[in-house]
């Protein structure tokens, strides 16, 4: 008997300490994620060991909101908020041209020049077309992921509505401060109908804006899921996902756009200078068309950060591990 009780006092302790092996293992080396909201300024900061990922700008100072700065796992700026010759754009945002049903047309686009001209190229608020952030539904820290769900209104003239939108946006922390943002649009025609007018040049949803260090005009690269590269080879292209990255110092790192198979072939805006992103389904693509009053319109795309070129990130492996919700 007395043996079998050691055995038993034996067997439990080497049980506890597997047990506490197997903890250790799992929760070392986990990056946790915090969420630093400063409301007084229209910024929310995802931060991880206490130095910034990206940061949420969503101060009605801006004509829309936007994310910026957006860091590389080496702390490179990879986006650019405020370019020349294009202060519109705003690094990484969601924009249309639009008709509200019995309304002038508005291009939130070009929301940036509704506001006061106070010199060439430059305008300051209030703008009189805008996108306003109106709450954060949900903003939690679960680990190494966060969950921040949000509603938008879509705003002409000062203060008419012209679509509701709301934002779900998932950010995983992975090795090496690499990290994912799977993020989905979603516009509602809670007004009244609205006619889209987006062309085949002017858009994407979102756009992403490269900071000029990681542009192909000075030295990187634009590559699809298909294997082109540059802007000529994939730009109007279908492509599943669009890698920009560059060598920076010694440094190789870049962003992946993934889109979200919904079904349709997308094709994307490339630029040679920064911009890129994909577009709406073959169907709705440069097309003209109607959001009938309370139907909705999404899109759904994730966003890899990290190390390293399309090789050595494994972005195909990567891409295959979101659309397979390895992530949720």
């Amino acid at each position: 008997m007395r043996h079998i009780k050691l055995f038993n006092l034996i067997a439990a302790a080497i049980l506890c300490l597997i047990s506490i092996s197997v903890f250790l293992y799992l929760t070392t080396d986990v990056t946790k994620i915090e969420i630093v909201n400063n409301a007084a300024s229209g910024k929310l900061s995802i931060v991880i060991d206490d130095q910034p990922l990206f940061v949420y700008q969503y101060s009605q100072n801006w004509d829309l909101p936007h994310f910026w700065p957006l860091y590389s796992p080496s702390g490179n700026n990879m986006l650019i908020q405020k370019a020349d010759p294009f202060p519109h754009h705003r690094s990484f945002w969601f924009a249309d041209t639009i008709i509200l049903e019995g309304e002038r047309e508005v291009s939130f686009y070009y929301a940036y020049t509704s506001g006061e001209k106070v010199g060439e190229n430059e305008f300051v608020p209030p703008f009189r077309d805008h996108i306003k952030h109106i709450e954060f539904v949900r903003s939690d820290s679960l680990g190494n992921k966060a969950i921040i769900k949000e509603k938008l209104l879509w705003e002409m003239d000062g203060n008419k509505p012209v679509l509701e939108e709301y934002r779900d946006v998932r950010i995983y922390s992975l090795k090496n401060r690499e990290y994912l943002i799977d993020i989905t649009f979603t516009l509602t025609a809670a007004f009244a109908d609205v006619f889209f007018l987006s062309d085949n040049i002017h858009y994407a949803w979102p756009f992403l804006r490269m900071h000029p260090d990681f542009s192909e005009i000075n030295g990187g690269t634009i590559t699809s899921d298909n294997g082109a590269t540059g802007e000529e080879a994939t730009n109007m292209q279908i492509a599943k996902w669009i890698d920009y990255s560059n060598t920076i110092e010694d440094v190789t790192e870049g962003l992946t756009v993934f889109q979200w198979p919904d079904g349709h072939d997308h094709k994307w805006l490339t630029r040679e200078y920064g911009c890129f992103g994909p577009r709406r389904p073959e169907n709705q693509n440069g097309k003209p068309f109607t959001l009938y009053k309370d139907d909705s319109i999404s899109q759904r795309v994730g966003v890899y950060v990290h190390r390293g070129d399309v090789k050595t990130a494994n972005v195909e492996r990567i891409y295959k591990e979101y659309i397979g919700n390895k992530f949720h």
